[in-house]
């Protein structure tokens, strides 16, 4: 996986949510995952270390960083 611009990648997607642990993003005009190459549903950036994810759905998961944080690409299985 190649580095990941942080600030590139979330200017194409859509802004869904922030508290003190997370922020998410949605993907709406399909950008590809940088770690698998297949579509995305939501990005989440984990801004504190650790953090909590609360998943209400099965998922399948991509992880990676950018800027010393931990970047989870989901995709609805």
């Amino acid at each position: 996986m190649d580095d990941i611009d942080l600030d590139e990648l979330v200017s194409s997607l859509t802004f869904r949510e922030e508290n003190e642990a997370i922020k998410s993003y949605q993907n709406t005009v399909a950008v590809a995952c940088p770690a698998c190459d297949s579509q995305f549903d939501d990005l989440v950036v984990c801004k504190e270390n650790p953090a909590s994810l609360n998943l209400s759905k099965q998922l399948d998961l991509c992880v990676g960083s950018a800027d010393d944080q931990v970047v989870i690409f989901t995709h609805k299985k």
